[in-house]
């Protein structure tokens, strides 16, 4: 009976740690093939760590601030993710929604997870210079504010060196073309690998 006990231990400790993406069509690998996507390069990354880890792709196209919101109880209630990785904002931006309605969408997120014992990566992004200085340095405050009240871990800006490269954007100048995915990943590797521990 011991033995018996001590397998399901170890067959518990061996189960991998989930990471879940919660994004739009900046993860949801937009117009390219989904393996390309930066989000599928990181569930193979995660595949090699020991103790394993392994990604799940909530993201969807058009996804704003509400919407994820109002999906997230159920992700967490149905995965039990040990990070979120929180990847929200572009659609509520390019709308140009009102920021205090943005924060209180991604603060509840937050507490949400935290509440959950999840630790939360904030993916911040930022928007096309026709939409103003105001707007723009307001929006980098939302995720900027949020990591620092919440304690969270931040990614600025998720297409960081990225976006003002035409020959690593797709023609809308929205979305990277599948050879900046892994510049992608990088960007975010670097604030997710301490969570991971």
């Amino acid at each position: 009976m011991l033995v018996f006990l001590c397998g399901i231990g170890s067959a518990q400790a061996a189960a991998p740690k989930t990471v879940l993406i919660l994004g739009d069509s900046l993860s949801a690998a937009h117009n390219i093939p989904v393996e390309a996507g930066w989000v599928h390069l990181l569930d193979a990354r995660l595949n090699q760590m020991v103790p394993k880890w392994t990604a799940i792709n909530a993201s969807i196209s058009g996804e704003t601030s509400l919407s994820g919101r109002n999906r997230l109880p159920a992700l967490l209630a149905k995965y039990r993710p040990g990070v979120l990785v929180l990847e929200l904002g572009a659609n509520d931006g390019l709308r140009g929604l009102p920021l205090p309605a943005l924060r209180a969408n991604l603060d509840a997120m937050i507490a949400a997870a935290q509440k959950a014992k999840v630790r939360v990566l904030l993916v911040g992004i930022e928007l096309p210079v026709n939409y103003g200085p105001q707007y723009r340095d307001g929006l980098r405050a939302v995720y900027a504010d949020l990591a620092r009240t919440r304690r969270t871990a931040l990614v600025p800006f998720l297409l960081d060196g990225i976006a003002l490269n035409p020959a690593l954007m797709q023609d809308d100048g929205l979305h990277p073309v599948a050879g900046a995915q892994p510049r992608v990943l990088d960007t975010v590797w670097k604030p997710l690998q301490p969570l991971l521990r």
